[in-house]
């Protein structure tokens, strides 16, 4: 049932308890008759029948429980247990078109254990929630295949056992449709794979095992083939190990003999080739889903009435082919068969409904928005920077001066910094020529100097932020490259990714470094006395100088990449809370996962529990103070979005509306608790690591922006909500309000609305942040 129709029906039950004559009339229009199929010829003569039926041999009315055969008009049957215009208890129903459901019932759903079954000969039978296949269930394909396990909303989702038509079975865990987390997949040829998956592909750790001759792989893998290190075993006990991968460059091992056999005449890739053959099976497509049946629910009365159409899962839909309508919801379009209702109570009902929308408990009638899906997957992001490329030089330099810094510091004692410690004169310039000094190591690239500017800060910055130097050293410093992003920001700067996306480093202005050097101690103080601030972490500053005729300086800082997350980001959000140039400048068509989109793109607000959104507040508040205090200005709050539930054609899954009229929300909706999307949806170890602006559970309610406001913020709430896991963390702080951004402000100002321009003073941007954002984040209730 759409919010709209379900707005008008509660309308027309307050209208109802108004006066015992209105009362009497709904006990008519919404009662039971039983209905046989019929040509316009008899209609007078079953309408006649029919009135006899009612006045003598039909007791059964609203309130009662009875066993009922029905012929519907549109030639559906349903022969069960029925309860006020409903089956409920356990019946039949078979549709036209060949579907089947025999099973239990409650208010008209589908609901406690059932069968169902298509013409195509494919059967489910197990447990029902609200009109999906949800529970323990098993579904039996028209070609054989056969899945015997956990549902939750038409999905195959926890464990479950999946036999294919070829004859490869998979036994092990699935997440939203697909293979996830530990799962075992034998072949038809009797060799299997048993490890980890990720979204159906073998991904991670794992082992698989040919049954021809005995041999197996132990290792790591990623998307169906080796990947890292592994470990390949033949029957007889040699073995081989080394480091896997699709490029054969970047292949490389050792062999070693179970005894004193000679040269080994076998080729790694041959592993490859081989694998390519055993391709995972995607099995079946189940035909139309349960929950999209719909079921035929007339009213009734002397006459009989064209029938409401409700779904299986409580939508209902008014007339057989047409829109809602308001205004003519109670009869047909020729006005036959319209409910007895005078016009006393069409025009109560009338009032009602403009006074429901009048005081905002519902919206006015308006076309439903058109189901979201999942943004297209953008490729990993960044150019590798490889041999030949413009910065490799610099990349190597920027890794022996890290690692050079990093190794020689001794370990902080004290987290309590002296002011000289501050300033910025406290920087160690070291010269690293090509041949080596006795503090530094030789290398191929040209000489340069390197700078480390306030190293006891920085060094006690990254204790506070509990990083381990040796992690820290590796993820910059390892035999991975770094990855540069595509095209620099908006400031000029270039951006560099640490492979393992932990780490983000940023070419950085003159300007810039004056600023974070002059706000480092209000920094340090800051991050140091609130655990939770969002503010973005900043691990180190240096300087690259390189020496001969080039004479360049780069200065750049090392920052957490807020993104390094388990989960997949679907959506980001760069937000300000101005309106000037806040959109994304793309077409739709190439927008993926990767696209930071902006303020005026903004389709969700975000409901946080309690406990969470009170702590968000607060830290907002301590977070602008101090940006406030340093007078910065032109700062974001950067929001990445991941849907916890889509479908296998990548419609996102929505959680279940709560409808604006509290009293009336219907408790059987197909909506699953907290807790059970808490612990269906989400590997529970995964908690672990939920902290403010990181891995945070929460809904994100979907909105849409009125047609004649172009420059509106915040959309209409649609009653649309979605599971979703948010990461978020202020970035851009190192813009202050000098005097470049006051004449922008002052050029600006004249050409467009002062209050919508980014620009402007830091109090004023510190207080149109926090209104924007308290709109955007709002409690959970």
């Amino acid at each position: 049932m759409s919010k709209e129709q379900s707005c008008v029906l509660k309308a027309w039950e307050v209208t109802m308890r108004k006066t015992q004559q209105a009362k009497k009339r709904a006990n008519s229009i919404f009662g039971t008759v039983p209905v046989a199929l019929q040509t316009d010829d008899d209609a007078t003569t079953t309408t006649e029948e029919n009135d006899d039926h009612e006045s003598s041999t039909n007791t059964s009315s609203v309130g009662e429980l009875y066993q009922e055969e029905r012929v519907l008009p549109n030639g559906d049957y349903y022969t069960g247990q029925w309860y006020d215009s409903f089956p409920h208890g356990h019946g039949k129903y078979l549709w036209t078109d060949g579907c089947m459901y025999i099973g239990e019932w409650y208010n008209g759903k589908t609901m406690g254990k059932g069968k169902f079954g298509w013409p195509s000969g494919a059967m489910y039978e197990g447990e029902f929630k609200s009109g999906y296949m949800d529970g323990t269930g098993t579904y039996t394909g028209p070609s054989g295949d056969t899945y015997k396990g956990q549902w939750v909303m038409n999905l195959k989702h926890g464990h479950g056992i999946k036999s294919f038509a070829n004859g490869d079975v998979y036994d092990g865990e699935w997440r939203r449709g697909l293979q996830e987390a530990q799962g075992k997949y034998r072949w038809r040829d009797g060799s299997y794979y048993i490890g980890e998956w990720k979204n159906g592909t073998i991904c991670g750790k794992g082992t698989f095992v040919w049954s021809r001759d005995g041999n197996r792989y132990d290792g790591f893998w990623d998307d169906g083939f080796p990947t890292g290190n592994g470990t390949f075993k033949w029957d007889d006990g040699s073995f081989y190990v080394g480091h896997w991968s699709k490029d054969p460059e970047e292949m490389n091992g050792t062999y070693y003999p179970s005894g004193n056999e000679g040269a080994l005449d076998w080729d790694p890739k041959d592993v490859f080739d081989n694998l390519s053959e055993y391709k995972i099976c995607s099995g079946e497509r189940v035909p139309v889903l349960p929950s999209q049946k719909k079921l035929s629910v007339w009213n009734s009365s002397k006459r009989v009435e064209k029938p409401r159409r409700i779904s299986v899962d409580g939508r209902v839909s008014v007339g057989l082919d047409r829109a809602f309508e308001k205004m003519n919801m109670w009869g047909s379009e020729s006005g036959e068969g319209a409910a007895d209702i005078d016009s006393t109570t069409r025009r109560d009902l009338d009032a009602e409904i403009m006074r429901l929308e009048a005081e905002g408990l519902i919206q006015s009638l308006r076309p439903s928005p058109v189901p979201m899906r999942l943004p297209k997957a953008g490729k990993k992001q960044g150019e590798t920077i490889s041999k030949g490329h413009r910065n490799y030089e610099l990349m190597l330099n920027l890794q022996l001066g890290i690692r050079h810094a990093v190794g020689k510091q001794a370990q902080v004692v004290s987290l309590d910094l002296k002011h000289s410690a501050f300033d910025p004169k406290e920087k160690l310039w070291t010269r690293f020529p090509p041949e080596g000094t006795k503090y530094t190591p030789p290398h191929q690239s040209s000489e340069f100097k390197w700078k480390d500017y306030c190293p006891l800060v920085f060094r006690s910055l990254r204790k506070l932020f509990k990083v381990d130097p040796a992690d820290y050293m590796l993820s910059i410093c390892g035999n991975d490259a770094l990855r540069e992003l595509s095209s620099p920001g908006k400031s000029g700067s270039f951006f560099y990714l640490t492979n393992d996306d932990r780490y983000m480093i940023k070419t950085m202005k003159k300007s810039e470094t004056k600023v974070l050097l002059r706000m480092l101690a209000a920094y340090y103080n800051h991050v140091r006395a609130f655990e939770n601030t969002l503010v973005i972490r900043f691990y180190g500053l240096h300087c690259v100088k390189l020496t001969g005729t080039i004479q360049k300086k780069v200065r750049f800082v090392i920052m957490g990449n807020l993104f390094c997350s388990e989960y997949s980001i679907h959506r980001r959000f760069d937000l300000k809370g101005s309106s000037l140039g806040r959109t994304t400048d793309k077409p739709e068509s190439e927008i993926n996962s990767n696209t930071i989109l902006k303020d005026l793109d903004l389709n969700f607000i975000f409901r946080l529990q309690k406990a969470w959104f009170q702590e968000f507040i607060r830290q907002v508040d301590k977070d602008c103070e101090f940006l406030e205090q340093e007078r910065i200005m032109d700062y974001s709050l950067l929001v990445g979005i991941h849907f916890r539930e889509a479908s296998v054609a990548g419609e996102l899954i929505p959680s279940g509306a709560r409808t604006p009229l509290g009293e009336f929300e219907d408790e059987t909706a197909p909506r699953l608790s907290r807790v059970d999307v808490d612990q269906l949806l989400s590997d529970p170890t995964r908690w672990a690591s939920i902290r403010l602006g990181g891995n945070m559970p929460a809904r994100a309610e979907r909105t849409m922006r009125r047609s004649d406001c172009e420059f509106q913020l915040v959309g209409e709430p649609t009653g649309e909500y979605y599971e979703v896991v948010m990461i978020f963390g202020i970035i851009d702080i190192l813009q202050d309000y000098d005097i470049s951004k006051k004449l922008e402000h002052a050029y600006k100002s004249i050409q467009y609305d002062p209050t919508s321009i980014s620009a402007v003073d830091p109090r004023l941007y510190s207080r149109r942040f926090r209104d924007f954002i308290f709109k955007v984040f709002t409690e959970d209730d």
